[in-house]
């Protein structure tokens, strides 16, 4: 009981601060280093086909921008706007689709479609998109098949049923290359010394690719369903940083695509900010005020 009533404040104390939010708890740059504003970003990307949010999974701030570029994208775009998800995976479709069409109870769409354990974060987006008919794309993997891959090779993926296959991005899927390849081995640890590290490398990466390729394809399908789409993807940030991982598959399933990609973090010295080499991070770079609680504590 004890931890429950501690779980239970921790909520209320973040619902509270994120009620509380304003633009003056984050600020937004291009990449020329200009401040914008959020208007100044949907202005401007008006034109895009997908606008990719690269987020802070647990950033109160991060969440709150969220819900205002899916409200004032829906605004603009309307019935073509089309909301995408990392936090769903494809074979939980149904159930989203059933609980967004009211037909099945918030508790058995949490269970059934394994809602992630921060739900409370996303959950204001998922009741903006039922209350306005907005549909909503389980665009992830299953990280069954992203643990087969990192076991193994995609060989293994090769092994599935034809319905299991539909989860994944067609394959053989692209492995990451070049630039973004050699930052997943500083990240991952595999430019360590340590005896068989950058053999196990090939490995993570089959993982990591068929996390990103999948969706990019499930967004790339949505595109190529009807022309005038517009997608708001929301990801974590390692996935579209730097325009590598998703914003480089995408072009694999359509190689028109016009894309913009907002990529948010915290920094200590907000609000005086100086972008430095930030600015290759994306399009628009976000900084979110640090004393604004996180939904859960960093790992």
């Amino acid at each position: 009981m004890k931890n429950y009533i501690i779980c239970l404040i921790s909520i209320l104390i973040v619902l509270n601060s994120r009620a509380q939010l304003t633009e003056k708890n984050y600020v937004i740059f291009n990449n020329q280093e200009k401040t914008k504003t959020v208007d100044d970003v949907i202005k401007e990307t008006a034109q895009m086909d997908v606008v990719f949010f690269g987020e802070e999974h647990n950033d109160s701030v991060a969440h709150y921008m969220e819900l205002t570029l899916l409200k004032k994208m829906h605004e603009l775009h309307k019935e073509k706007l089309v909301l995408s998800l990392e936090m769903f995976e494809r074979d939980c479709q149904v159930v989203l689709n059933e609980y967004l069409q009211g037909k099945i109870k918030e508790s058995h769409f949490k269970k059934d479609a394994r809602a992630w354990s921060n739900y409370k974060d996303y959950r204001p987006l998922i009741e903006y998109a039922k209350a306005n008919g907005i549909r909503v794309v389980a665009a992830n993997t299953s990280m069954r098949y992203v643990s087969m891959a990192n076991k193994g090779t995609q060989a293994a993926l090769l092994t599935l049923s034809p319905e299991a296959k539909k989860w994944i991005a067609p394959l053989p899927i692209d492995t990451a290359k070049g630039a973004y390849y050699e930052k997943l081995k500083d990240i991952m640890g595999y430019n360590s010394h340590e005896p068989g590290m950058s053999a196990m490398m090939p490995k993570s990466l089959n993982g990591q690719s068929v996390w990103d390729a999948t969706m990019a394809h499930s967004i790339a399908e949505v595109l190529n369903e009807k022309k005038g789409y517009k997608v708001l993807h929301l990801v974590g940030r390692f996935h579209v940083d730097e325009k590598f991982g998703i914003c480089e598959q995408i072009l694999n399933y359509k190689k028109d695509v016009k894309f913009t990609v907002l990529t948010e973090q915290t920094d200590e010295n907000f609000p005086n900010i100086k972008l430095g080499e930030n600015k290759k991070l994306g399009d628009y770079i976000i900084f979110s005020d640090p004393k604004v609680p996180k939904s859960y504590p960093d790992k």
